[in-house]
């Protein structure tokens, strides 16, 4: 397997003119490629939540089932990400991202075909972990294609490929479902699309612009880190040990970031998760606009993780602060949404717009904040390890809630249930505010 996912050779570097040509093409290959290769890894990922209430009727689940379902995913995914963040580091984007969406795909089809709670909880297990293969590789990408004083507003760009995923995945697998008639081909469809996507990355996606006969972007750019290394030891591959435990592990800041982003993917995955059940349990939505939820939460995160991006590179890379600045206006949506009364659904469209709209700029700069601190050759690991503990946070609100509805449901009833988890989230989301606020001060050092 390694390798298969060596990372390709330096060749020979290209005459100035021709490199003056490429490089430009060579940058908006890899955003393309790595930005539609990693919207297609949602396709296959986010699927499940939106036909969660049709699983539960044909295969007489319960929440606590499918909570269990979401939690081995998000486990899983995170454990996947942490270890294989450490791999892809030392790997070939192109080989390790094209094989794993390939994978996925063939999961999505096994899982669409059975009716096994327990052979759909080993399924959705797997495809957690190798779905864990997905980012690493684009951190990777970016971060020697684009440099310091870019990043910012390029892997804000670069990350609305969560929300064009996760958005169209809602619908997606809402509309599949209800035009040919079965929870499974919420499965079926993704499944042709992210295969189609596998494809592509094999053919499309490069590894770095040395091996393609580029000079590093830190030269391309003359954009060096601030922390003074020489070229030399930017482009130098770390050991193992040096990767886990100088840059990552001892990194005081990529532990206050993993457990802000805990919180802060409670905050996420609760609507994304539980969003399509609550709105037709509680706000008289069908399935299709139960999944509209899902787009509009994801949607609405698009403007803004570029916008915000763009200010904290605007403003010296103060990314913490903006993160801090954004959480206020959705703790003030989770609280209205407790109010607004069933038949009112544009309204709490309207409010899962703007969740979204504040809660994508700070998922994308915990990990640009990282990036900031670790350095490019660094940054699968530090991104693994902080995105395992985002999917700890939505393993235990997966599982959680999931307990929760069936727990508190029969004891008070599902109104006074939801309001409950509800109210859990706003908790989860001022614990996220309060560990970012120690960040607030903080700027790039790699």
């Amino acid at each position: 397997m390694s390798t298969i996912f060596a990372p390709a050779p330096h060749i020979p570097r290209l005459p100035d003119e021709e490199v003056r040509r490429l490089y430009p093409r060579y940058r908006w290959r890899i955003m393309e490629s790595t930005f539609l290769g990693y919207a297609a890894f949602y396709l296959v990922r986010n699927n499940l939540s939106v036909v969660a209430k049709d699983m539960e009727v044909a295969l007489n689940y319960s929440h606590s089932d499918i909570g269990s379902l979401l939690a081995v995913s998000a486990i899983s995914y995170g454990v996947g990400k942490f270890v294989m963040g450490a791999v892809s580091d030392r790997s070939n984007p192109r080989t390790f991202m094209g094989f794993a969406l390939l994978a996925t795909a063939l999961i999505n089809f096994l899982f669409g075909s059975v009716g096994s709670f327990n052979v759909h909880l080993f399924l959705w297990t797997l495809n957690g972990f190798i779905q864990g293969m997905g980012w690493p590789p684009c951190g990777r990408s970016m971060g020697h294609w684009y440099s310091e004083r870019e990043r910012g507003l390029t892997f804000s760009i670069w990350n609305t490929s969560h929300n064009l995923g996760g958005g169209v995945t809602g619908y997606l697998a809402g509309w599949a479902m209800q035009h040919w008639g079965g929870w499974e081909y919420a499965f079926f469809v993704p499944g042709v699309l992210a295969a189609i996507g596998g494809v592509y990355l094999l053919l499309r996606l490069r590894d770095t612009p040395q091996s393609v006969g580029l000079p590093p972007i830190e030269e391309y750019n003359n954009d060096y880190p601030q922390s003074g290394a020489g070229q030399e030891d930017l482009e130098r591959e770390l050991g193992t040990r040096e990767l886990l435990f100088d840059y990552v592990l001892k990194n005081k800041y990529v532990w206050l970031l993993a457990f802000a982003n805990f919180f802060a993917y409670i905050t996420r995955y609760s609507m994304l998760d539980w969003g399509p059940m609550y709105l037709r349990d509680m706000k008289e939505a069908t399935v299709v606009s139960g999944g509209l939820g899902v787009l509009v939460l994801n949607f609405g995160g698009i403007p803004s993780t570029i916008l915000f991006g763009w200010f904290s590179d605007l403003i010296g890379g103060r990314r913490g602060m903006v993160c801090v600045l954004c959480f206020i206006p959705i703790l003030v949506a989770f609280t209205a949404m407790i109010f607004t009364p069933a038949g009112f659904l544009w309204l709490d469209m309207a409010l899962l717009a703007a969740i979204g709209l504040f809660i994508y700029p700070v998922i994308n700069l915990i990990v640009i904040i990282a990036l900031d601190l670790t350095g490019k050759k660094a940054i699968g690991t530090a991104a693994g390890l902080i995105g395992l503990f985002g999917y700890l946070g939505r393993t235990v609100q997966a599982k959680g809630f999931g307990w929760m509805l069936d727990y508190f449901g029969e004891l008070w009833g599902p109104e006074q249930a939801w309001a409950l988890i509800i109210v859990t989230i706003i908790a989860c989301t001022l614990a996220a505010t309060v560990l970012m606020a120690f960040t607030w001060k903080l700027k790039p050092k790699a």
